[in-house]
């Protein structure tokens, strides 16, 4: 294992990189005098509001299993080295590196907004994915609520969602989600990468343990609410031998379903991905590359529709193989039952709640705040 400089304990990137857009870039380089420099103080993490006129975010990706999102923030103080969200961080002027797990926004009046946007006559239900993009449970979620807001907002109104994270804070709504799932309005994923703490700390260094995600599905499960497992991403080489494993104990706490997805590297991913190997894993690292590109046609990332999520080739097939029969094994392949469409009510476009959402708010926004450990 590397020796981090403070700046990076408890940091999943191991550089800061200017974004593709930016007109100037920027890139460490050793002048010789680090030796007697002080060292970096501890990287902090900033929150900084975000006040958006719109909240669901449509898409039309043929791979993906859903039209319309809502993400609460943007960045993700995980810090999960494999995130396929960081790029987008590039469309801020912000570093898909080390910024993107350090500095955040937040939207404190999403609920209100949402609750606006559920109230045009011409909005036409659909199930909303809450976390398509980056997490919904971070670390800062515990004070600002945000995503708690938008999920309430929802239940009045009867509108299905589904949410995935990897955060055990998501046990902390289990009411509202156990509500929910009664009357078959939500479903929920837990991500688990991983059943080794040693290389979930380095891999996902603020993410929740993986023995924390694993009782997070059962307390949703606890509360009726439908869980699925999702072993993403499955990086060849380095968690791939724990497939079963993950699937086996996610089922026995209660979850329904499991799916999974191959590392994915678009972007500046792709040399952040291979800088951490070096640094951490060097006894991994080009064996672990060369399984990727065996899946990619020979390069880091295929884009392709239909191949990017699975990957192709025989490294690709054995993976969904083995999944397949473990969660045949397992009873993880029964359909799930559709959300109900039906039960939506369209609110009463009211202003004045305005007033109960800014209250709700994170107090002082756009300060610096401590990040905080675990998920």
């Amino acid at each position: 294992m590397s020796t981090l400089q403070p700046s990076q304990r408890g940091r999943g990137a191991r550089s800061n990189a200017s974004g593709r857009f930016e007109a100037q870039a920027r890139e460490a380089f050793d002048d010789g005098w680090n030796d007697a420099d002080e060292p970096a103080p501890p990287l902090r993490t900033t929150l900084t509001p975000e006040h958006a006129r719109t909240v669901i975010a449509r898409n039309d990706s043929p791979d993906v299993g859903f039209d319309r999102s809502i993400n609460p923030y943007r960045g993700c103080e995980h810090g999960c080295i494999y995130c396929y969200a960081r790029p987008s961080h590039a469309y801020v002027g912000l570093s898909p590196g080390l910024d993107f797990e350090s500095r955040l926004f937040f939207k404190p009046d999403a609920a209100r907004v949402l609750e606006r946007e559920l109230a045009r006559p011409a909005y036409r239900p659909g199930v909303i994915h809450i976390g398509g993009n980056t997490d919904p449970y971070q670390p800062s979620e515990r004070r600002t609520l945000v995503t708690r807001q938008l999920l309430q907002v929802l239940e009045r109104a009867g509108h299905p969602l589904s949410v995935i994270t990897k955060s055990a804070l998501i046990a902390r709504d289990a009411d509202i989600l156990g509500r929910m799932g009664a009357r078959r309005l939500a479903r929920a994923a837990v991500s688990v990468t991983t059943l080794d703490r040693k290389l979930a700390r380095i891999m996902e260094p603020r993410a929740a343990t993986p023995e924390r995600r694993v009782g997070a599905i059962a307390s949703l499960a606890a509360a009726g609410v439908p869980t699925v497992v999702m072993f993403a991403p499955v990086i060849p080489g380095l968690n791939d031998h724990e497939l079963e494993a993950v699937l086996e104990r996610a089922a026995g706490a209660g979850a329904v379903g499991a799916g999974y997805v191959m590392l994915r590297l678009p972007r500046e991913i792709k040399d952040l991905f291979r800088e951490w190997l070096d640094s951490e894993v060097p006894d991994r690292a080009r064996r672990v590359m060369s399984l990727v590109r065996q899946m990619r046609d020979g390069r880091d990332y295929d884009p392709e529709w239909g191949k990017r999520m699975k990957g192709e080739g025989p490294i690709a097939e054995m993976v969904a193989q083995r999944f397949a029969i473990a969660k045949r094994r397992l009873g993880l392949d029964r359909p799930s039952t559709p959300l109900d469409l039906t039960q939506f009510r369209r609110p009463a476009a009211d202003d004045r709640q305005g007033d109960l959402f800014s209250a709700l708010s994170l107090e002082g926004e756009g300060g610096a705040h401590g990040g905080a450990m675990g998920g």
